[in-house]
Formats: structure tokens, sequence, C-alpha cells
């Protein structure tokens, strides 16, 4: 009964989510006059709650990205520069590896163009590629129609795309938005940062002498108080400032090039270098004396300006320790590609440096529950040094993956996050001295507890080597396939599988799928001739290249050793990517029964109509089950994480065969 039920809601879900050729994203055009000659083509999509569209700046071997092709074979109007488009939200992407850009709700592409004769209408096609939290579309094409006139009461003159109707939006959804959820995240990571930054040398025994000035400055209680909520909320002011200025310095533009821009994360990972040397004690960052002399000088005055400038005061006398966090923190919000991630940064930042400073001038007699300042101060220092050390191949691998140079692949990354995280483990366990440490005649509890679970993690990733997933820290290595060998380090493939014993015959057509060594044809034909051939029930995967979650249903459904039995010995796997670019064949080019008077073009084109006609379909991933007549053995699925329901859909759809 228990298996009967979980059989049905795949069922259900499959046929709600797959029987139905979606259309989220639905296109309208615009025209606006700039000058007698320059007009401006506006495309704009609006999108379904839930969808999300690609930007036209994806890094290579990511998504489809968005791209517009205007008809100027005339030579009637010329193009001026590149299309522009709006700020969107940009992510980084575990599954691929990469930062990637996309829009949500709705997005504005605007071209401009210069007329050059009597043009009535600009004819163009956009090609884009949307996905959801469970399924991608394969890559679109809609033609758009431009109407452009002289007559200046239309200049702007809206243009709905031909044989579409408007948008239905869901209001049902009230999924998070991800940049909200990006700066959340930004906060609370820069709020413990400014914690550890507590924590630190130059900025933990400054607390006491902080106390002592509000103690001595105020006549009362209630004073106090009031002069440490406003030194509190001038530490804040002074960090947001500092966001505001980095924000405005860049702009929404810039910080969205940091994400994919070679030279940006090339001199982001030079810079946390820096940084990392300074906290493991080569040397001190630190601002002008004069600076810290003349701010110090102004403090003096009190009132409300001497209790600002004691906190700017503050601010430059702890740069040495606090210079490297705030740094590292600026470049991760900026590189985020939201233009408030630095200002959401800094804020998170300097409120939990602010908090203790400000209680403990309320409540002096907190202090005595503080502990001593020590050596212990220094070590915080330098585990914050080898943070800062791991943090800053990520940068260099982001540039690494989009020059696709393969000199960080993922075996070099983990190996070089081993041997940092391995030498902390040793400075913790008092194998390694560093300068300004104090001398360690024994361990305290607190550091041999952190050095077990730094020596614990760095175990954990040597399996990394060897081609396992590292779940734990995946949005930080490349992914696995960008690296030198796809079934990891010193991998041999063994096993029974008729598909592993002919790896050196392989039938006409077929290959291994790397990392599980399925034997998989990506030709319908070949595939089914070759099934008849054994015997076996087809199993169509209508995937992409692009797919992020067909990548997660191969990683982590797949590769359960059931399943994987499943799929090497029970069934004849043909993987068919609506994304394939490649054109094709002369004698193979027909003309599409979707769109009559267009042609197909390319291989995905020819796999996505026939996942649109025959299962009335354009989602992927989708999984069918059929039989050596293309009858189907069981209901088709989409996106199925779920490994118990997938594994009983596919002994199902076997057992029908049998």
């Amino acid at each position: 009964m228990k298996k009967f039920l979980l059989l049905l809601s795949v069922f259900i879900t499959s046929f709600l989510s797959q029987a139905q050729v979606l259309e989220p994203v639905k296109w309208s055009t615009s025209v606006e006059k700039i000058s007698d000659t320059e007009y401006e083509l506006i495309s704009k999509a609006t999108i379904e709650k839930g969808w999300h569209l690609y930007s036209q700046t994806v890094p290579e071997d990511g998504p489809i990205a968005t791209t517009f092709t205007y008809d100027d074979s005339e030579g009637n109007f010329k193009i001026s520069g590149n299309t522009s488009e709006e700020e969107g939200h940009t992510v980084d992407d575990p599954v691929f590896g990469m930062k990637i850009k996309f829009f949500e709700k709705s997005a504005t592409f605007k071209q401009k163009v210069s007329i050059e004769g009597d043009v009535k209408t600009i004819n163009a096609f956009v090609e884009f590629m949307v996905c959801d939290d469970t399924r991608c579309l394969p890559p679109t094409e809609v033609d758009l129609v431009f109407n452009v006139s002289n007559e200046p009461k239309t200049a702007i003159t809206e243009v709905k795309q031909q044989n579409t109707e408007d948008a239905a939006v869901n209001t049902g959804n009230t999924e998070d938005n991800p940049a909200e959820k990006g700066l959340w995240s930004i906060f609370f990571i820069a709020f413990f940062s400014g914690f550890a930054a507590l924590l630190t040398p130059c900025v933990f025994p400054m607390i006491p002498m902080t106390v002592s000035f509000f103690t001595k400055q105020s006549k009362t209680k209630a004073a106090g108080i009031r002069n440490a909520i406003i030194y509190g909320v001038s530490i804040i002011v002074i960090y947001v400032l500092l966001g505001i200025l980095v924000s405005l310095i860049f702009g929404a533009d810039a910080l969205n090039a940091l994400s994919t821009n070679v030279w940006f994360n090339i001199a982001f990972f030079i810079l946390l270098l820096i940084f990392a040397a300074s906290f493991l004690g080569a040397f001190e960052i630190m601002l002008p004396n004069k600076w810290a002399n003349k701010v110090d000088s102004q403090a003096d005055r009190g009132g409300l300006i001497g209790i600002f400038f004691m906190a700017l005061a503050l601010a430059i006398v702890s740069f040495s320790c606090t210079g490297p966090i705030v740094g590292t923190l600026l470049v991760q919000a900026a590189a985020g590609g939201s233009q408030t991630g630095p200002i959401v940064g800094m804020l998170g930042f300097s409120l939990a440096i602010a908090l203790p400073f400000a209680l403990f001038a309320a409540f002096p007699g907190w202090l005595n529950s503080l502990p001593k300042s020590g050596g212990w101060l220094n070590t915080v220092k330098v585990v914050l040094g080898f943070l800062e050390l791991a943090l800053a191949f990520k940068f260099l691998s982001n540039a690494d993956l989009v020059l696709q140079a393969h000199l960080l692949e993922r075996e070099v990354f983990i190996a070089i996050w081993i041997a940092i995280f391995g030498a902390l483990a040793f400075y913790l366990f008092g194998k390694i001295q560093l300068p300004h440490d104090s001398p360690v005649t024994y361990i305290s509890v607190g550091r041999l507890s952190l050095g077990l679970v730094v020596l614990s993690f760095t175990i954990y990733m040597i399996p990394g080597l060897w081609g396992a997933p590292l779940n734990l820290i995946s949005a930080f290595p490349p992914p696995q396939h960008y690296s030198e060998s796809p079934y990891g380090v010193g991998y041999t493939k063994v096993g029974s599988s008729a598909a592993t014993a002919s790896h050196d015959a392989l039938p006409d057509g077929a290959h291994l799928m790397a990392p599980h060594d399925i034997l998989a044809f990506n030709d319908y034909d070949k595939g089914l001739a070759y099934a008849k051939q054994v015997g076996k029930p087809v199993m169509i995967d209508f995937t992409g290249h692009a797919c992020v979650n067909c990548r997660k249903m191969e990683n982590n459904v797949w590769i359960k050793p059931h399943i994987l039995d499943i799929l090497k010995n029970d069934v004849v796997l043909i993987s068919l990517y609506v994304d394939d670019k490649r054109p094709l064949a002369e004698g193979d080019v027909v003309e599409s029964k979707l769109n009559p008077g267009k042609k197909l073009k390319y291989i995905g084109q020819k796999w996505s109509e026939l996942q649109t006609i025959k299962y009335k379909a354009n989602t992927q991933p989708m999984y069918v089950l059929m039989d050596h007549n293309e009858e189907n053995l069981i209901d088709p699925v989409a996106y199925t994480p779920d490994v118990d329901a997938y594994h009983n859909w596919l002994k199902t759809g076997v057992s029908n065969f049998k």
C-alpha cells in the first residue's frame, strides 16, 4: 500500500507538471524616439513567478544566454552599441560552479538604432532559456516586431508579439526573492565577522579603554548610557558610509561585472593574499599615524562631535586587524552583483562591533566577565589569516573557470585547501609557530577542540581527490566535470555490467556517461535499434547541457547503487539534449511542425519538438520508459529528488516491460 501511494504521488506530480506545454515568458515590444534619426528598440519580458530568465552575459559552459538578433540585411538602419539590460540578480550557482545572472518577474532590454532610410518596421528575434526550481525549458526563439514611425505622436508605440496571449501571472507563489536571501546571507556573514574582529589584538584591548573614558566623562548613569548609544551609532554610521562609498564608486553595472570579470577576480585573489599574509604576521596594514593623531585631537572636544571622533579613532587605530576583514567583506559583497551588498555588509559588521562597545560602556560592571588579553588574541588573528588564504583561491578559481584555462581544476583546488586547513590544524596543535605568537606551554581545551574540528574537515576533503562530491563545500571548488579526470584521481573503472565490460567495443552511436559509466546514446534511432537488439526497455532522458536539475538528478539520484544498477543493466539510456546547438545534417533539416514556415536548424530543436509533440511537455528533466513499439511502460516523470520514489518508478516500468 505504501509503495502504491508513493507511486501515485509521483504520477500525479508528473501529470500536473508535465502534461502541458509551458510558456512562462511573454514578450512585448515598444519603440522610443530619441531624435529624428535615432530610436531605442525596447523588448520587455514578462516572467511568471517562480521562473527566471538568464542574462545576455552568461559564462562559457553555463546556461543558454538571452540573445537578440536584429534583421539589418536591407541596410536601412544601423545598430548602435550592444543591447543593454537591467541589473537583475547574480547568484553563485553550485551546480555550474560559476556566478550566473538572471531576471525574475520582468526584464527590459534596450537597443539603440540609427535610421538611414524609409523604415516602418524592424524585425528581430530573441533566443532565450528559462528555468524554475525543478525544471528548465529548452532554448526558445520568439519573433519580435518593432513599429517605427517618424511622426512625433507615435514616438512610443507598444507592440505585442504576434500569436501570443498575455501572461497570466501566478500570485500563489510565495517563494523568497533570491536577491533578498543573498543580502541576508551577506548581513549574517558580516555580523559574525564583526564578532571575530572583536577578538583580535587591535580591537579587544580597546574595550576597557573605551569604558574608562565614558565612566570618567559621564556624570550620571543615564548620561553614560546615552553617550554609549551615540558611540555605537557613530561606529555603525562610519562603516555604513564606507559601504555606500564602495557602491557609489563601482555602481550597479560594475558590481554585476565583478562576478565573471577575469581581472577583477585576479585582483581580489591578490588582495586577499595580502590580507592573509598580514594576519599571519608577515607585516601590518596600517593607516598613516597622522590620521589617528588628528582624529584623536578632535575626540578631546567632548559632546556629540567628540564621541563621533572617538568612534572614528577606533576605526583607524584598529585598522590593521579590521582592515583585512572589512576588505574581504566588501569584496565578497561587491562580487555578489548587488549595489546594496557592500552597504548591508558594513551594517552587519559595524553592528557586531558597536554592540559590545556600547553595552560595556553603558554597563561597566560587565567588564569583570571578560577574559584577559593574551596570546589567544593573536591565535584568533592567525586563524582568520588561514581562512582569508583559503577564500582567496575561490576568486582565482572563478577567473580560471571564465577563461577555461584548466590551471586550477577541481583536484588542484581541493589539494590546496587540504594543505591550508592541514597547516591550520598543525598550528592549532602547537606544531607551527608564527611571528607574534606567544610560547605554547600547553594547549587549551578550546584550542584543542577547534584543532580537532579543522583536522576532521581536512580529512573530509581528501576523498574529493577521488571524485567524492564534498557537499559541505560544493559552492567553493570547481564543478566535478571541471577536473583532470571526471572519475577522480587514480580511479579505475571496474564492474560486471555489459556497459563496463564492452568499453573497448561500444555499439554504434554509444558512449559511456562519466562518471557513472552508464552506456548511453544521444541519437533516438540508434538507441532504439540497440534496445531491440539486446531486448531491453528504453529510457529517454530529455535533458540539457545547461539544465541545473538534470545535473542534480545525475549527481544525487542516479549515483545511488540500486538506481545505478538499473540504469546500467536493465534499460538502454537515450539522452536527448534539447539545447544541443550543433547544426542538423543537411538531409535532416525539415520544417517545424510547431511553427510552420520555420526550419529546424539544430539537433536540440529536433529533440525539443519531439518532446513537445509526443509528450505534450517542454520541460527538463523528463524521463520516459517505453517498449520497442515506442509505447510508454509507465507515465513519465520530471525532476524527482526522492530517491525511493524514483527507484520505484524505474522498477515498475522495467517490470511492465518484462
